[in-house]
């Protein structure tokens, strides 16, 4: 079946994919189907993306009486998982339209937000442009991106960097602050003038994730488009990036669980082995059977891990009073996500580096592409280096110093 054909198995005016469906397992089938061969051409997986519009996955966190399907944080980090293991690209790009669905979900829907919940329901992608280039002093961030008043409504104006999904998004959320000093997010169509995206991301892996630079150019803004933040709500809650952050490990943890399946198909179509090996053929050689077990191993660990961090998150999620997040739990739940991607992180790019000891130098040529693997895992690993994250559970063990409240920890 072409993806044409599967667009129309996940129609828009069908209900949301359900989870542990076989709807939902064919969806993640076909968007794994050609991500080597996309990886290594570097061709871009709109068709892909739009398979993920039509099954309108992007509104698992909605609860179901609001059009969605009612999925928690768990169940989100295992379809990223397994997302993550299909195409880690598709993957990662979606990590910010989780993240903005979840300011409207976590801790309870408002009614303010209808109009985005509404599009979220329908299909639509969300992508992010926050980050920028300029040098700001330790703990500093204030933001160049100004919305300036005109009328009713405003103008936008400024430069994002690493703006991961935005290149396959139908609205983009853009982080910036009023001629006041206050932060907001304007959330836009992506095709309003002004706005321009550039395919200019350049790193070793993960080349494919719609990373990239986003030009505002003096761009309207009407007034029920920004979402400022408020004491406790969206941004201004504690520890709002845990989840961005554990969908980073996730996709890692998908990559691990590629790495395993790649290993065993290795092996099992290899037809010749070492002179010195202990057996004639390769699948019933020892110390490649005890590779794969290594990273099988690392597979189960690693997932274990990052759903015992998401849950975690869920009871944080759960117990908030009156939109108001407990914090005591919100730290919890970071400080299990931290944990979480150190131990990743470690077990991904160790076993980008092991699979190739199951297939010898053949493994290695380029058109087998299993570099990318280790590729994309160093990537994701450096988004937020874990040093920071084992200094800071070292400082809370010892002295009971809290983790860092906000910004990209």
């Amino acid at each position: 079946m072409n993806i044409a054909a599967r667009r129309d198995t996940f129609a828009p005016d069908s209900n949301p994919v359900q989870l542990r469906s076989p709807e939902l397992t064919a969806l993640i089938a076909a968007i794994g189907e050609g991500a080597s061969e996309r990886d290594r051409t570097r061709t871009h997986p709109y068709a892909q993306i739009d398979l993920i519009r039509a099954s309108r996955l992007g509104a698992l966190r909605i609860p179901t009486t609001h059009g969605g399907s009612g999925a928690s944080l768990r169940d989100l980090l295992e379809v990223v998982i397994a997302l993550g293991a299909a195409d880690p690209n598709v993957a990662h790009a979606l990590r910010n339209h989780f993240g903005f669905v979840e300011r409207f979900v976590q801790p309870a829907l408002d009614p303010q937000h209808g109009k985005w919940l509404g599009e979220v329901v329908a299909g639509k992608i969300f992508g992010l442009a926050a980050g920028e280039t300029t040098s700001l002093p330790v703990g500093g961030n204030p933001l160049e991106t100004r919305l300036v008043a005109e009328g009713a409504g405003y103008r936008l104006s400024g430069t994002k960097y690493y703006s991961t999904g935005t290149l396959y998004a139908d609205y983009v959320v853009v982080r910036a602050q009023d001629e006041g000093g206050r932060y907001a997010s304007a959330i836009l169509p992506v095709e309003r003038e002004g706005i321009t995206r550039e395919d200019d991301w350049d790193g070793i892996g993960q080349r494919l994730t719609g990373t990239g630079t986003t030009h505002l150019d003096n761009v309207r803004v009407a007034g029920d488009e920004i979402v400022w933040d408020e004491s406790g709500s969206a941004y201004a809650r504690p520890y709002n990036t845990t989840l961005p952050h554990l969908i980073v490990t996730a996709v890692e943890a998908g990559i691990i669980r590629a790495i395993w399946d790649d290993a065993i198909a290795l092996v099992r179509r290899r037809s010749r082995s070492f002179a010195h090996a202990p057996a004639a053929s390769p699948i019933d050689d020892p110390f490649l059977q005890q590779v794969i077990g290594q990273l099988e191993a690392a597979a189960f660990a690693a997932e274990a891990t990052i759903l015992a961090a998401a849950e975690k998150l869920d009871r944080a999620t759960e117990a908030a009073v009156n939109g108001r997040i407990d914090e005591g739990l919100a730290h919890d739940a970071a400080l299990a996500a931290a944990m979480a991607k150190i131990i990743v992180d470690e077990f991904a790019i160790r076993a980008g580096s092991q699979l190739f000891d199951v297939g010898g130098a053949s493994a290695a040529k380029r058109e087998t592409n299993l570099d990318r693997h280790w590729r994309n895992a160093r990537t994701l690993a450096a988004h937020n280096p874990a040093s920071y994250k084992a200094q800071a559970i070292g400082a809370f063990s010892v002295k009971a110093t809290p983790l860092p409240r906000t910004g990209f920890f």
